[in-house]
């Protein structure tokens, strides 16, 4: 059976800064190394509970996640050096589009004071894709914040969407020279805030309902006023988020909460959506019959609902991050080619898909996860930093190149 896609679709993969540059110092490079040891010691606990073994086949890779080094960022992929290597590999591949994100903590690490080197790497970062023929979209926020700003308060400061402002007019103004298109403000809010301020499961920990959605204003503010700077410098350009969306099936309230709400909340700030999927969620629990390597449910169809619900907002849709965590890539390809499906069948009901990025490009730092979980369509040794293409990058490299998925 082959579904072919729309003209000009396009088709790519995702990476952000902190999960793939190496030698960065913002506010998880400080909480990484104080909580590594608590990491560590946490994810031996769960393994010692025979329903929750880790297996071998992740044990046996390095760093496995009962060491604290796997906790510990470091050089990661050393993408920044290496970049145009990385672009290489995904133009063998077929990409015509690259997601990245600028690491905020880079270009401006003291309050106001803008390092002009690191701005010209990113400059040169835009330029290696161009060259390549893969269109760049630029994150400008994922996750990560520099010590000053954390010391401030981070987003639950009042003026934190001014600091954020000051950003984006330098960024936005620095790298207008090559007319980027594509400008995700922030990536996924909800994730952010529901994981350091109502779960407290990362930085800086917060266990508070009311700071959670404290952080949740200030980001919507500071995407309003992102979207009014980088408009005013390109008015061709086109600005969305990166907004993570579950398929809750029949939970119309966490449907709402989760999915619609920072949505509405920017509605007439945005030209576009960036869909992140990963998960669907069911009232009394998934049947988790097909996993990843992180336990997370295998939902292909899920895509499908979750990109109908966005069909309100009668804007053109990117699935700017969809992938697995599959150390012995042997689901990888499956799952790529049956999401593609529900997208394509999505797409024949008349709602405005237009590109596919998966996550990720390279193997990277999950986080609080560490190193173990393997994203990458590109293996990458930690100990050697060699670069591997998996065989599920070349059957999803058919599919870039032909703009037809055959199943």
């Amino acid at each position: 059976m082959e579904y072919r896609f729309p003209k000009d679709f396009l088709w790519g993969a995702a990476t952000s800064s902190y999960q793939v540059e190496g030698n960065n110092y913002n506010d998880w490079v400080e909480w990484e190394h104080v909580n590594s040891a608590r990491l560590a010691a946490e994810a031996a606990k769960r393994h010692a509970n025979a329903h929750m073994r880790i297996p071998e086949y992740i044990l046996n890779n390095y760093p496995n996640p009962l060491q604290p080094e796997n906790y510990i960022s470091g050089r990661v992929c050393d993408h920044y050096n290496r970049f145009k290597e990385d672009f290489d590999i995904a133009k063998q591949i077929g990409h015509n589009a690259h997601r990245f994100s600028i690491e905020w903590s880079r270009v401006e690490p003291e309050e106001g004071k803008f390092d002009e080197k690191e701005i010209e790497h990113y400059q040169q970062v835009i330029a290696a894709l161009c060259e390549r023929g893969l269109e760049p979209f630029v994150t400008l926020w994922h996750w990560t914040v520099p010590i000053w700003f954390r010391d401030k308060g981070g987003w639950l400061n009042k003026d934190a969407p001014k600091y954020f402002e000051r950003y984006v007019t330098i960024i936005s103004r620095s790298l207008n020279y090559r007319h980027i298109k594509f400008w995700i403000t922030i990536n996924e809010p909800n994730v952010f805030a529901s994981n350091s301020f109502l779960k407290g499961v990362w930085p800086p920990r917060y266990k508070n309902i009311f700071k959670y959605f404290k952080v949740l204003k200030n980001l919507a503010k500071a995407h309003k006023k992102s979207y009014e700077i980088i408009k005013k410098e390109n008015p061709t350009a086109q600005v969305g988020i990166s907004k993570n969306n579950i398929y809750f099936e029949n939970i119309p309230f966490a449907d709402y909460f989760w999915n619609k709400y920072f949505l509405n909340k920017i509605k007439s700030q945005q030209d576009f959506i960036g869909l992140n999927y990963y998960f669907h969620s069911r009232l009394f629990g998934n049947r988790n019959e097909d996993v990843t390597d992180m336990g997370w449910e295998i939902y292909p169809e899920g895509i499908y609902y979750v990109l109908r619900g966005l069909k309100k907002y009668n804007l053109p849709i990117y699935v700017t991050e969809n992938g697995l965590a599959d150390i012995k890539d042997e689901k990888r390809g499956k799952f790529i080619k049956d999401h593609l499906k529900w997208i394509h069948k999505v797409i024949s009901e008349s709602v405005d898909v237009r590109g596919y990025l998966y996550w990720s490009l390279l193997d990277n730092f999950e986080w609080d996860k560490g190193f173990w979980p393997r994203f990458g369509l590109v293996e990458i040794d930690y100990e050697t930093l060699e670069r591997k293409i998996r065989p599920s990058a070349y059957e999803y490299a058919k599919i870039c190149k032909s703009n037809i998925l055959e199943i």
